[in-house]
């Protein structure tokens, strides 16, 4: 009967462990899809909407490539060509044309996540799929991957 006893509250024990770490990370993973929507909020879209490369830049790893297509023409940039484009266009706010910034979803795993936006400019819709890293506390845009779905 003690061993039932000490069985029966030892996996109860456990349970609760096991609850608790559960608890511990879906906690932790809201906070971190927080902090990316408030990345993408005020500086990722930010950046975009002004034309504003320094904003940008703290945002994106500096290894970033992008890749997708647009207007049915495959498309891919280094993170230096993209930025040397943004700073060399007229900006979404300058144009005068509709911008928005949509987040779609926020998928994290440990050190690792998947935002999924929606970029209206110009005379495009951008459907993208942004890859992020957390390296030193911090999350970063590692890789870019958009389709213009405007048509």
């Amino acid at each position: 009967m003690k061993t039932l006893f000490l069985t029966a509250l030892l996996s109860l024990s456990l349970l609760d462990v096991k609850a608790q770490n559960l608890t511990k990370m879906e906690t932790l993973q809201k906070e971190d899809s927080l902090a990316i929507s408030e990345k993408l909020e005020k500086s990722y879209f930010k950046g975009i909407y002004e034309g504003d490369v320094n904003t940008l830049e703290k945002v994106y790893y500096s290894g970033t490539l992008l890749f997708g297509d647009v207007k049915g023409q495959p498309y891919k940039k280094t993170l230096a060509e993209y930025l040397d484009g943004v700073a060399h266009r007229q900006s979404p706010k300058d144009s005068g044309k509709p911008f928005k910034g949509d987040v779609i979803s926020i998928k994290v795993v440990n050190s690792i996540a998947i935002a999924e936006v929606k970029v209206q400019m110009y005379d495009f819709i951008y459907h993208e799929f942004l890859s992020f890293h957390k390296m030193d506390g911090e999350w970063y845009l590692v890789n870019k991957m958009i389709s213009d779905t405007a048509n």
